[in-house]
C-alpha cells in the first residue's frame, strides 16, 4: 500500500495513524482523504488491532483544517463531491470496528475538528484549539461539523461555534464536552496510548458490541435502542472471550482474551 499524506503504524494490538503534511498543517485534501481511506480498509480487517489512535504530525496541528488551496475553486458539484468524499471517510471513522482515540496537538479546524469528532474519544493537549471557521470562507463545514458538533456539545454551543467561527482553547473544550482529558503536549501520546492500551486489555469483540449498540442506539428511540443493546448483548454470549473473561473472574485469575 502507497500512502503519500498518512503513516501508519502497529505497536502491538494498537495502530497509530498519523496524517503527514506537517508543511500544510496537515490540511485535508482529497488525495489525504483516499489516503485514510485506504488506511481504514487495512485496520477494518487487521484482527489484530484492538485501538487505533490518529494524531496530526508535528505539534502545530492535528488537521488545520481542508485545504483550501484545492477547494477555493471548485464549482458546486465538485464542492459537493468533495463534501461526500469527506463525509463518507469520516463516517467509516465513526463505524469502524475498533475504538478511535484522536490524539489532538494544535489546531483541530473544520474538518480537523470534524475528524475528531468522528473519533470514539478526544485527547487534547493543553495547546490544542478546536473551531468550525468555515462560514468566514463562504461556505459551511462539510465533513460532519453541523451534524456532529450538535450531538456532542449541544446545539446552542454548536451554532454559536459555527455562526461566529470562533475557536475555542482545550479547557473550553473540555467544559463543554468536546473532548475527554486535557494533559500537557509532552504526555499526549503517551496518554493516548495508555487509554488505548487499557481498552485494548479488555475482550475485543464486547468493545466492538459497546461500540455499535452506543452508535446505532443515540440515532433511535430508547424502545428501539434497548432492543439494539439486547441484540449486541446477546451475541457476546456466542464468543469464546465472554467464557473466557467470566471463567476468569470466578476463578479470581488474569484475564486471557483471544478475539474470538
Amino acid at each position: 500500500m502507497e500512502l503519500k499524506n498518512v503513516l501508519l503504524e502497529k505497536e502491538g494490538n494498537i495502530a497509530v495513524v498519523t496524517i503527514n503534511r506537517p508543511k500544510a498543517l496537515n490540511a485535508l485534501n482529497s488525495e489525504t482523504l483516499k489516503d485514510i481511506d485506504a488506511v481504514l480498509d487495512v485496520l477494518e480487517n487487521d484482527n489484530d488491532i484492538y485501538a487505533v489512535i490518529i494524531r496530526g504530525a508535528g505539534e502545530k496541528a492535528f488537521v488545520a483544517g481542508a485545504d483550501i488551496s484545492e477547494m477555493k475553486d471548485l464549482n458546486e458539484k465538485q464542492g459537493q463531491e468533495f463534501g461526500i468524499l469527506g463525509n463518507k471517510v469520516f463516517r467509516r471513522i465513526e463505524t469502524l470496528n475498533k475504538p478511535v482515540i484522536a490524539a489532538v496537538s494544535g489546531f483541530a479546524l473544520g474538518g480537523g475538528c470534524e475528524l475528531a469528532m468522528a473519533c470514539d474519544i478526544r485527547i487534547a493537549s493543553e495547546k490544542a484549539k478546536f473551531g468550525q471557521p468555515e462560514a468566514g470562507l463562504g461556505i459551511t463545514p462539510g465533513f460532519g461539523g453541523t451534524q456532529r458538533l450538535a450531538r456532542i456539545v449541544g446545539l446552542g454551543k454548536a451554532k454559536e461555534m459555527i455562526y461566529t467561527c470562533d475557536l475555542i482553547r482545550a479547557d473550553e473544550a473540555l467544559r463543554v464536552g468536546l473532548v475527554n482529558k486535557v494533559v500537557p503536549l509532552e504526555n499526549l501520546m503517551e496518554e493516548a496510548k495508555a487509554m488505548a492500551a487499557k481498552i485494548a486489555s479488555n475482550a475485543p469483540i464486547a468493545v466492538r458490541m459497546c461500540k455499535d449498540a452506543i452508535n446505532r442506539g443515540i440515532q433511535v428511540d430508547i424502545d428501539k435502542a434497548v432492543a439494539i443493546e439486547s441484540e449486541d448483548f446477546g451475541k457476546c454470549f456466542a464468543t469464546e472471550d465472554q467464557k473466557e473473561g467470566m471463567t476468569a473472574f470466578m476463578e479470581k485469575r488474569a484475564k486471557n482474551f483471544q478475539n474470538k
